[in-house]
């Protein structure tokens, strides 16, 4: 280990890494809300403060929207605020993007949390709260890494960046618009929970919508009309099938799943009055895109699958289910395969914690991973928590394993961008 990389080790500040941590996850700022533009705006203080040239700007939401590759969105909003702070580039050094986004999904049922989920509560070393893994403790192991290469006062040949992005949760806006506004480098570190692995590939979600008709009529006469909900009851049937047979042969990255691409129906709304026989059923979910699979192969799949079940069904042959596709819609995305980035994180997570290089797998849920591989910037994940916990009321992140993450992200950087002396991560 070179002197510059064992004195920004020890600058690494555990002390505010728990204080900048408490601060952000007081912030509700859940995708699309007035708070999320707030805790933009906060992380543009703390970027500043440790001397980092910032770009925050409010993006062009209507000229996102008509871009041809917009991924989708599922929130309501009215703004969105990017936010990039980097170092100035020097040198002939390349430069690494540290990424984390900052919405987080709705709290859910409150009774399910034991205190306010926007109000962190501290367990010895754990922290809870909404936010707590997914994913504002990948965020504060970002600003902690790059206060320490800036505390060390290291020469880097290339650029670091940091990219704090919006609207992650419902398809990654704030990541597009971020790209398209041109902030872009040689390779990406996305600090998600992953349990201290490398996450080298994702398999996408597309959400769907399924609409299927039914014939009103009084509930005490229902045998003369036609329930939409027994008619769905063919299509829910015909999707689980779907979802074995897209599941045969999974890439190895994803064999520690028992479903690696799930496909799961997330709401059912039909009818609006007790006694009368509904007329319409809407299930809207989420199809798992498989590793390399166009999201266009995997939508046909899904829509023969249903237009199979209406043909086997007296009804639905005459008055088919429709197909629709709301929302967020995220590909699949992978590090090329021999790419050095992962071994060179790897190496720098063991020499951080003087243990073992991390395990390498696969991701069963989509992220900002494929907008950055899609943009041909080479991109992992590697971040503290465990995502098993994300989006409940058991919500929860060791303080300890974010300044793990934060000081293997040190040395990441200082070996990715390089020092006056070495890189070891070439342009490109």
């Amino acid at each position: 280990m070179s002197d510059v990389e064992a004195s920004a080790l020890a600058a690494v500040d555990e002390a505010a890494i728990a204080q900048i941590l408490l601060e952000l996850l007081a912030v509700p700022s859940v995708t699309g809300s007035a708070a999320e533009s707030e805790l933009q705006h906060i992380l543009a203080r703390h970027l500043e403060r440790i001397n980092l040239d910032v770009d925050l700007w409010s993006m062009n939401l209507p000229e996102l929207r008509a871009h041809p590759g917009f991924p989708g969105s599922e929130a309501p909003r009215t703004d969105a605020w990017g936010l990039v702070g980097g170092t100035q580039h020097s040198g002939d050094g390349p430069t690494l993007i540290l990424q984390g986004h900052v919405d987080v999904v709705p709290p859910g049922d409150p009774a399910q949390w034991q205190e306010d989920p926007f109000r962190p509560r501290v367990t010895g070393d754990v922290v809870h709260a909404r936010g707590a893994c997914d994913m504002k403790a990948g965020v504060v192991a970002i600003l902690a890494a790059l206060a320490a290469v800036r505390e060390a006062g290291a020469k880097l040949r290339g650029q670091v960046s940091a990219h704090f992005v919006v609207s992650e949760e419902d398809g990654g806006l704030g990541a597009f618009g971020t790209l398209e506004r041109g902030h872009t480098g040689d390779a990406c570190i996305i600090t998600e929970p992953t349990s201290g692995a490398l996450m080298t590939a994702n398999a996408g979600a597309l959400t769907f919508r399924v609409e299927v008709p039914g014939r009103a009529t009084h509930g005490s006469t229902r045998y003369a009309g036609v329930s939409a909900i027994d008619a769905y009851l063919h299509v829910h049937r015909a999707l689980a099938r779907l979802e074995t047979l897209r599941n045969v042969g999974a890439d190895p990255l994803m064999s520690e799943y028992t479903i690696p691409y799930p496909l799961s129906v997330g709401t059912v709304q039909a009818g609006d009055w007790a006694s009368s026989v509904p007329d319409l059923l809407v299930a809207e979910g989420r199809l798992g895109v498989r590793l390399g699979e166009d999201p266009a192969q995997a939508r046909s799949e899904l829509e023969a699958c249903v237009a199979e079940a209406c043909g086997a069904d007296p009804w639905l042959r005459s008055h088919p289910a429709t197909v629709t596709w709301p929302g967020g819609q995220f590909a699949s995305g992978r590090l090329p395969a021999g790419h050095p980035l992962a071994a060179l994180v790897g190496d720098a997570h063991a020499d951080a914690t003087s243990g073992p290089r991390p395990a390498e797998r696969g991701a069963p849920y989509g992220s900002d991973l494929r907008l950055y591989s899609g943009a041909g910037i080479p991109t992992l994940q590697y971040g503290p928590g465990d995502v098993r916990l994300a989006h409940g009321p058991q919500e929860q992140v060791r303080v300890s394993e974010v300044v793990t993450v934060a000081r293997a992200l040190v040395l990441a950087t200082l070996r990715t961008v390089g020092t006056k002396q070495s890189s070891r991560l070439a342009p490109g």
